[in-house]
């Protein structure tokens, strides 16, 4: 399987920037999961502290994961 198979993003950037873009995406899932979780009624207050700490992880994560990725993505570090 060849790596644009894999990726299709690798068509149009880095192989780097490419493999930030897809670990960004799978880390938003998680925020928007977490966010979900925290939107059902009935939650007790045990579950509404861990599910806090998991989404402040998960937004430190996209922090620390994104830092740059705006120029990278805006220099269009094309692979075309």
């Amino acid at each position: 399987m060849r790596t644009t198979e894999a990726n299709p993003m690798a068509n149009y950037f880095s192989r780097g920037t490419a493999t930030l873009l897809r670990e960004l995406g799978v880390e938003c899932e998680n925020v928007l999961k977490l966010l979900a979780q925290l939107e059902r009624s009935g939650l007790q207050s045990e579950q509404v502290d861990d599910l806090l700490g998991e989404l402040s992880a998960a937004i430190l994560h996209v922090h620390e994961h994104t830092r740059g990725l705006d120029e990278q993505v805006l220099d269009k570090e094309i692979g075309v």
